[in-house]
């Protein structure tokens, strides 16, 4: 029987694949696309799912990070960092016991405590947070002339097979 993190590794190792097709999908020349001026690039998006493993990777090793917003790269390279930045944190979930999922860990923000809870429950809420920015960036798709990958199932321009 699975423990939470051991669950919680299967669904980042599951989602991975997930978030690359769809990432992989965003047209390099329409990086700039929003459907409204209040919505966040595509290409925001793509590097806001790369840079948010490597804030994962920071948690785990030092229990705490500080978000810092650093301008996006072009699609490509955020893309790059995606892998980059999973590979590392699956090498690290890889070597993560019970003990360390269980201990505090720590969001800050402009040096501030924005969240603290334990660090399990921390990467869960950074792993359904970058779920939902790529059901956000799925949305995009269409209208930047793109097609929609499958993501949990057949989508009406990918059969999923």
């Amino acid at each position: 029987m699975k423990n939470l993190r051991e669950y919680y590794q299967e669904c980042f190792e599951a989602e991975k694949p997930k978030f690359i097709r769809v990432m992989k999908a965003v047209p390099v020349d329409q990086a700039g696309y929003r459907p409204h001026p209040r919505s966040t690039s595509a290409g925001d998006l793509v590097w806001l799912l790369a840079s948010e493993l490597r804030d994962a990777c920071e948690l785990v090793d030092r229990g705490e990070v500080s978000y810092v917003a650093r301008p996006a790269p072009t699609v490509p390279e955020s893309i790059a960092a995606y892998e980059r930045n999973a590979e590392d944190l699956e090498k690290r979930l890889a070597t993560l016991d019970d003990t360390r999922w269980d201990r505090k860990a720590r969001f800050l923000v402009d040096g501030n405590v924005a969240w603290e809870t334990l660090l399990g429950d921390m990467l869960f809420g950074f792993l359904f947070d970058a779920i939902h920015h790529r059901g956000q960036l799925s949305s995009y798709l269409r209208p930047m002339g793109a097609k929609v990958p499958s993501i949990y199932g057949p989508s009406a321009d990918d059969p999923g097979m």
